[in-house]
């Protein structure tokens, strides 16, 4: 019992850190998973903290959630549309990464060719959470936030399964081309297929079933299920969940009704969100900085093994994916390539290394070296690298907007703190005379010139009315939510409107996200 208490009172400890540090980094404009990392080093800088960071946590509790998010809100449409340059670097990509990783670490450290593969072949999946949720928060271009969340989804599968077939190799294993490409079919097309059977199954069952708490229990059973039937049946238990999320995530909601949608979809948001703070805060808890200092100079060949194997993959693969569809910018490659971060799937795979596999220390070290660079040099500059590129969402005209509508507010703020200073007899009638027509004259001005810009721009004046309209929706679903608390409406009165409101909710985010944004027609060339 008292260690079932030590447990629960660390939970509670880290959920206190990351509720603490996600309030910090809304003010100071840093990654969110980055600085939780930063939280963990320092933390355990002051009084070391050991929980074991096992592969077995990461792979069956941690990543089953995180995968299946991911998946779930991916639109196939949009997956279809950029099919060509998320599987070529999600699959060939990887395999070209596995090899030119573990050639430079040949090289420069003397590993051996077959453990070097290994190497190569753990951290050739990227773990682009961090990346992609910034690029939601700044407003990057939705196309370019689909690759880079597709390649990162499908890659985990591929690099997992290669890692299966190159660790059996350096232990002894023989190699045979044939068998070793009838493996890797099976582990991926066998996951791929179990995964998309389980989630048309239980999307049928959806359709039929008319509450949210059920259907929430169904996912939930779903996202693990689908992770333990594959693995159970051998194959890769990584892409049967993103299978699973991607099938039922487009499929599934057609048979919810409107407010179950909302339900789900905040629930899984917060799953994910529960999920990838523990795992990068316990990245940061786990890194062992004295070992990180002894090994520094394999971890740099590491490191460079990395941006190496990116640069090639990326530039020479989107090369070709341009030459046959004409889709694959310039500033969309640099991005690709910043954006290769390593995290979970890497150390899971590392730390599933049996003692007896030859320099495992040394691997463990490089890889946590390596993925602590991708997190604290690539993830904290992503934001510099989208703005000089041109592609953060927030336009010039979007940019004006912001500043004469907080010219508003702020104004309009202060004109509320001089009543209340006036009321309190701080100010006489005399300076509040004086300086409520200065005061009103700002407030005027101020709002006259927010106004001239909006008739100006009719996509901002758009997604004005698109705001307008959802808080209206949101203050009835509140005041319909008061009545039957305090008994004025029924349960089923109360089901209906909340019913209808959703419907509205749904309807508008559909419409605002083919609202055209400001200055949308300027291209990256």
């Amino acid at each position: 019992m008292e260690h079932f208490i030590e447990i629960e009172s660390l939970v509670i400890e880290l959920l206190l850190v990351v509720s603490l540090v996600a309030i910090v980094v809304r003010r100071l404009r840093i990654p969110y998973t980055v600085a939780l990392v930063l939280a963990g080093l320092f933390i355990t800088t002051q009084q070391p903290v050991h929980i074991g960071f096992s592969s077995e946590l990461i792979l069956a509790l941690f990543m089953p959630p995180l995968l299946f998010e991911a998946a779930f809100h991916l639109d196939l449409q949009q997956v279809r549309r950029n099919l060509l340059p998320i599987i070529t670097l999600a699959v060939p990509g990887v395999l070209v990464t596995t090899f030119i990783i573990g050639g430079i670490i040949t090289v420069g450290t003397g590993l051996p060719w077959k453990v070097a593969l290994v190497f190569g072949a753990l951290l050739a999946a990227t773990d682009p959470v961090s990346v992609v949720t910034f690029f939601k928060q700044l407003g990057a271009p939705r196309q370019l936030a689909v690759i880079v969340e597709g390649e990162s989804l499908f890659n985990d599968g591929t690099a997992v399964v290669i890692f299966r077939i190159v660790t059996a190799l350096a232990l002894g294993g023989q190699f045979a081309l044939v068998k070793s490409v009838a493996d890797f079919l099976w582990l991926a097309l066998g996951g791929l297929l179990v995964g998309g059977v389980l989630g048309w199954l239980v999307a049928k069952l959806i359709e039929r079933v008319d509450d949210y708490l059920i259907e929430i229990t169904l996912t939930t059973v779903l996202a693990y299920g689908a992770y333990l039937v594959a693995e159970r049946l051998h194959v890769s238990g990584v892409l049967a969940v993103v299978a699973a999320g991607l099938i039922n995530g487009n499929i599934g909601p057609a048979g919810m009704s409107p407010t179950t949608k909302i339900v789900i979809f905040n629930f899984w948001e917060y799953v994910a969100f529960l999920v990838s703070s523990f795992v990068f805060l316990l990245i940061g808890l786990e890194i062992d900085i004295n070992r990180l200092i002894v090994y520094f100079v394999p971890i740099l060949w590491a490191v460079a093994a990395v941006l190496v194997s990116r640069a090639v993959v990326v530039y020479g693969f989107s090369w070709l994916v341009h030459k046959i569809n004409a889709e694959m910018p310039w500033p969309f490659r640099h991005v690709l390539f910043w954006s290769g971060l390593r995290g979970s799937i890497s150390l899971a795979l590392v730390l599933s290394l049996g003692v007896e596999f030859p320099q495992r220390e040394l691997l463990t070290v490089m890889a946590f070296g390596v993925v602590l660079f991708t997190l604290l040099v690539e993830g904290a500059s992503m934001q510099f690298l989208l703005k000089r590129l041109g592609l953060l969402g927030r336009t010039s005209v979007q940019l004006d907007y912001e500043h004469r509508r907080a010219r508003v507010l702020a104004a309009r703020e202060a004109r509320k703190r001089l009543e209340q200073l006036r009321e309190d007899g701080a100010f006489s009638t005399h300076t509040w005379e004086e300086l409520v027509p200065e005061l009103e004259y700002y407030v005027q001005q101020a709002a006259h010139d927010l106004q001239i810009l909006v008739r100006r721009e009719p996509a901002l004046k758009s997604r004005e009315l698109m705001l307008g309209r959802r808080e209206m929706l949101l203050a009835q679903r509140s005041t319909v939510s008061l009545l039957l608390r305090d008994d004025a409406i029924s349960d089923e009165v109360y089901s209906q409107m909340i019913a209808e409101i959703d419907a509205a909710l749904i309807e508008l985010e559909r419409q605002s996200e083919e609202v055209p944004s400001p200055e949308a027609d300027e291209s990256v060339d």
